[in-house]
């Protein structure tokens, strides 16, 4: 016997509709140099119909991939709606990746369109000759500057005032792709995940349910994250779905000039990674802003240190929520949110749990693989690697040998290394390339580098692995200073800070103090580039 429920396709064609019926007075705001950009949502779901037309009259067809290299900004909402919603493919590039990945990128992908923000022109003119699939630019903006190199290119705003305001939206399959993104190719060529209409709907639901973000209409939600990141983690998508305004702080991603905006704008929820979070937690101990609208943050793309956390919390009265995923998970994959009974714990329990990235949100299952194959026990202590499935978990890398190497039994491999305690909390202990492994030891890089940053005197610390005659491996400390203490901060005050916690065989061999710590396109620790630059460190006697 089957069901008898309509089969009704989750199509991002939905949430362009529910906007325009029932959220058409809600704002979208852009910060554009000193001003703000308002229009409503009316406004746009006009725009992105106009769009759809102009996109079809460049010869976009179903199926085909069309480019954005642009900010977090209105005219790129339009193209995350007008191109999947017409039946092509999106695909934001990562303006931080060098040019010869994004080439790659690009033509891996067969890019047909590249729309192009007028800031970021110089980068997409130098990489134009190495675009064997593109056939049109779009300069994002209302005139195509006169000295522009590219060769058929279009003004955006001149494209969508020769459009239609109606386009017939055509009836998709639900596991059409809609969108798609590539990792940010830490080891090798970057890899291509590629997203469904279902996925995405699926995602927005989740982001949207209690008890992992609860995103709703009454909020007003600034992505701090990328648009390239992960589709800016779904929250476009959920947003537009709910009604929530929306606040994209363009290229102006400044610790004061949040703080403007959320003060500005009264922003009761955003997210971002880390590093955005430090800056803004150092000015706000150092200047004063009213960011009292602001009921939470969401921290991802890398550990939230408690210290954070902490700060935020205690020092300001904003909400931290940790969360993980990965390209390959849309990202949403946990959440930290604390569990009814756990809030009789202390408060020093509480942030101990909320410290770590979580337990799964509904429909995505999770668990730790040691190496032997054999799935970890929960008890909180016991290492494996973290594998993941669900509705909106990648099967397959883009067009990508490599995929055969990232599954086991249906389970996508994530090559984070965590722990699972007995109330489904897990803990990322490391990325497998990242532990140190010492005299038969794991000793996790992460949970060292968060005890160093939980030092008052310290803004940022990374933790690598430096070969060792005896032990194989032992860990090396590369820690930057807060500007205050620069000239005042000691390897051994670090050593006291941490020796209560660690036993000596886990504290770092030797501390150096650098300038900053490299990173990656998405704003996490380069650690291979520490290990190239202190590839001949030789460590002291302990």
């Amino acid at each position: 016997m089957r069901g008898q429920m309509m089969d009704y396709p989750l199509t991002l064609t939905h949430v362009l509709d529910r906007a325009r019926q029932l959220y058409g007075k809600k704002e979208i705001v852009t910060k554009a140099g000193p001003t703000l950009a308002r229009y409503t949502y009316t406004e746009m779901t006009e725009r992105v119909a106009r769009l759809a037309n102009a996109l079809e009259k460049l010869g976009v067809r179903r199926g085909d991939r069309v480019a954005t290299f642009a900010w977090n900004n209105a005219r790129h909402l339009e193209l995350y709606f007008a191109v999947p919603c017409m039946g092509a493919v999106l695909h934001p590039l990562n303006l931080r990746l060098p040019g010869d990945q994004l080439a790659y990128i690009v033509n891996h992908a067969e890019d047909q369109v590249v729309f192009v923000d007028t800031s970021l022109l110089p980068a997409v003119e130098k990489l134009a000759p190495h675009l064997k699939s593109v056939k049109h630019y779009v300069v994002m903006d209302d005139k195509v500057p006169a000295d522009c190199s590219l060769e058929s290119v279009y003004a955006y705003e001149e494209l969508l005032g020769a459009a239609s305001p109606d386009y017939p939206w055509p009836h998709l399959d639900e596991n059409d792709a809609a969108a798609m993104c590539y990792t940010s190719g830490t080891t090798g060529n970057p890899k291509g995940v590629v997203y469904s209409h279902r996925s995405i709907m699926l995602h927005c639901l989740g982001l949207t349910m209690a008890d992992s973000l609860g995103l709703c209409e009454r909020d007003t939600f600034l992505p701090v994250v990328p648009m390239f990141h992960v589709l800016a983690w779904g929250t476009p998508f959920a947003c537009t779905m709910i009604g929530a305004k929306q606040v994209f702080p363009g290229p102006h991603l400044q610790p004061r000039d949040l703080a403007e905006l959320i003060q500005a704008e009264k922003v009761t929820f955003a997210a971002g990674v880390p590093t955005i979070w430090f800056g803004l937690l150092a000015l706000l101990d150092k200047e004063r802003y009213d960011l009292s609208s602001l009921r939470a943050t969401v921290v991802g793309g890398a550990a939230a240190p408690r210290s954070m956390i902490e700060g935020f919390e205690k020092k300001h009265g904003i909400k931290i929520v940790h969360a993980w995923g990965m390209t390959e998970t849309s990202p949403l994959g946990t959440t930290a949110n604390l569990k009814s009974y756990q809030l009789e714990l202390s408060e020093d329990e509480q942030f101990a749990i909320r410290a770590k990235q979580g337990t799964p949100v509904p429909l995505v299952e999770m668990r730790g693989i040691d190496e032997q194959g054999q799935e970890i026990p929960w008890d909180g202590k016991t290492f494996g690697e973290l594998e993941v499935r669900g509705p909106w978990i990648i099967n397959s890398y883009y067009n990508d040998e490599r995929s055969k190497d990232s599954f086991h039994d249906g389970w996508f491999k994530t090559g984070d290394v965590v722990t699972i305690d007995a109330d489904g909390f897990m803990l990322i202990v490391d990325r497998a390339k990242d532990l140190v492994k010492s005299g038969g030891e794991w000793i996790s890089s992460q949970d060292l580098e968060n005890a160093i940053m939980s030092h008052p005197k310290v803004a940022e610390a990374a933790v690598i692995a430096i070969p060792h005659p005896k032990w194989q491996e032992r860990p090396l400390a590369c820690v930057v200073p807060k500007p205050d203490y620069k000239d005042s901060i000691t390897k051994e005050e670090i050593y006291e800070h941490l020796r209560p916690h660690y036993s000596a065989m886990y504290l770092p061999d030797d501390i150096v103090f650098i300038e900053s710590v490299p990173k990656t396109s998405v704003g996490k620790f380069d650690k291979k580039v520490l290990r190239v630059q202190f590839k001949d460190h030789v460590m002291p006697e302990r």
